[in-house]
């Protein structure tokens, strides 16, 4: 049996399979950013379909958000190692799972826009490295923490319309202290901030609420996926992974028509592309 993980900082998904059988399941994200080893030892041991499988399991592979040194990976590496005790284990970062899902094996540039955003050039082979990737903090433009911190700032700031201010404190009972203890008092703010996603989604008809994701959208094709698309040449096709990309494909499809920018393929949830990778090497 192998496993195979793909892992935001929200949530991971596992599937877990033996010739055709799939066993489906979904627990917090693991990003060694923020979680420690026995953190995730204690998560995973609280799942009983990965208890019950766990000495079958031969090899896991694991793609995550944070999973980008050789320091972080250990984390992981250890954690999964002491649960899964008679199974080998892969750990990478989650842009080598979206070039898998997506490129066949070709080059191109794949760009992730889930939590968090993200943008490489693959050569068919590996990920080519480069500065991108700065996390919640100062980067991640498009991706649901930007769109979080994009509302609130708006609405802290009084500065949203009067429709789109009432469906918001209609939908959330929070006031100036209660976000900004959850922002900066509080652990894992950047999971506080992609909570605000069904928000958009229940309003994205709102020319307010499309504006705000269309100028993150904007923000990450300019920032990053421009510059890196023209780097190589600006010939080769461009990806698409994640949920935000998905929810709102109709949006980015349109900014990126404005840009003249020519999007290949946009994929929801890698983790079916990466299973069918995996099971047919195995």
């Amino acid at each position: 049996m192998i496993a195979v993980v793909y892992s935001g900082s929200r949530y991971s998904n596992w599937r877990l399979t033996e010739k055709k059988e799939v066993i489906e399941v979904r627990t917090n994200g693991i990003n060694p950013f923020f979680n420690d080893e026995k953190w995730i030892i204690q998560l995973l041991n609280k799942n009983t379909k990965l208890i019950n499988n766990a000495e079958a399991i031969k090899k896991i592979y694991f793609f995550g958000a944070g999973a980008s040194s050789k320091e972080r990976n250990l984390i992981i590496h250890n954690a999964l190692s002491k649960f899964f005790r008679y199974s080998k284990v892969y750990v990478s970062h989650d842009m080598d799972a979206a070039a898998k899902a997506s490129s066949d094996d070709k080059p191109g540039v794949v760009c992730i826009i889930g939590s968090g955003s993200n943008a490489s050039f693959f050569d068919g082979k590996k990920i080519i490295e480069n500065s991108y990737g700065l996390g919640y903090a100062i980067s991640d433009e498009g991706s649901a923490t930007w769109m979080g911190k994009a509302i609130l700032k708006a609405y802290l700031s009084d500065t949203m319309p009067a429709d789109i201010k009432a469906a918001f404190e209609k939908k959330y009972d929070y006031d100036r202290r209660t976000i900004m203890d959850k922002l900066y008092k509080l652990p894992h703010p950047n999971i506080f901030l992609t909570s605000f996603t069904s928000f958009y989604n229940e309003n994205r008809t709102s020319p307010y609420i499309k504006g705000l994701i269309k100028e993150g959208f904007g923000l990450f094709m300019d920032t990053y996926l421009i510059p890196l698309h023209q780097s190589y040449g600006g010939k080769h096709p461009i990806y698409f992974v994640g949920t935000i990309a998905a929810f709102f494909q109709d949006y980015l499809r349109e900014v990126a028509e404005e840009k003249n920018i020519n999007i290949s393929s946009v994929i929801k949830e890698p983790i079916y592309n990466l299973l069918n990778y995996y099971a047919n090497k195995n």
